[in-house]
């Protein structure tokens, strides 16, 4: 018999920022409560997270309706349709932890489905929110190792530079993201965007530079303490996971 769905591990690092509220989470999920039940029970209070619509609040997920896009939907209910599966789960997690951000994605979505609706292609600030949305990271790290992940040098970023990381904080964002991980598998990779330590989180997140897609790819688990079998330096010469830059 297959364990249920919300029975994963909520101890790797990488899952640092979400755990407190995720175990409460799951446990209210695992009592019988909704995803979306657990998540609203989980919403602060005193200090509501606001939406240009009114107040945040997670629904069902037969709560979309089927002629609207799920974005719109979000921008003028301040409602997020949720299912009972870890991918929503994810996404109400990272909707409690990051509010401005998922705020500030949602906003610029439903800004470019209303003028150019929703099509077969989404085009270049779409596709790259989406990618974000569901697949990135937020970044902090000293000039040289940002050099050196650009250049995909990851024998110099992970094994020669490795105490570096120390001054370093890798946050993963996308839900999708941290759903793979729950089964953690070595090709696991991220879509990173590099931000300051002391600017403002949501500096970088402007339609003319998402629309560029300024982001660099990180296979997750060679992040030094986050999986054991990378402090053997053997871990990075594996060309199908780190990849040498084009």
């Amino acid at each position: 018999m297959s364990a249920p769905w919300h029975a994963f591990d909520l101890s790797p690092p990488w899952l640092r920022p979400y755990r407190r509220q995720a175990e409460r989470v799951v446990a209210s999920i695992q009592r019988g409560a909704s995803v979306a039940q657990a998540l609203n029970d989980e919403l602060p209070v005193d200090e509501p997270i606001r939406l240009a619509a009114g107040p945040l609040r997670f629904v069902d997920a037969p709560a979309l309706p089927a002629d609207r896009a799920y974005e719109s939907h979000i921008a003028l209910t301040a409602t997020v349709p949720s299912r009972d599966n870890r991918h929503d789960l994810f996404n109400g997690l990272v909707w409690l932890r990051f509010p401005a951000l998922k705020r500030r994605l949602n906003e610029l979505q439903a800004a470019e489905i209303a003028v150019h609706g929703v099509g077969a292609v989404r085009g270049p600030l779409r596709d790259a929110l989406t990618l974000f949305d569901e697949n990135g990271a937020l970044l902090t790290a000293p000039a040289a190792l940002v050099e050196t992940l650009r250049r995909r040098d990851w024998q110099r970023l992970f094994v020669t530079r490795r105490e570096a990381w120390q001054d370093a904080a890798l946050t993963l964002f996308g839900h999708a993201l941290l759903d793979k991980l729950t089964v953690p598998r070595k090709p696991i990779t991220a879509h990173v965007l590099i931000v300051d330590r002391d600017a403002d989180v949501l500096e970088p997140f402007t339609a003319d530079r998402l629309a560029t897609k300024p982001f660099a790819a990180l296979p997750v688990l060679g992040v030094p303490g986050w999986w054991l079998a990378n402090e053997d330096p053997a871990f990075y010469a594996d060309p199908d996971v780190f990849r040498t830059a084009r």
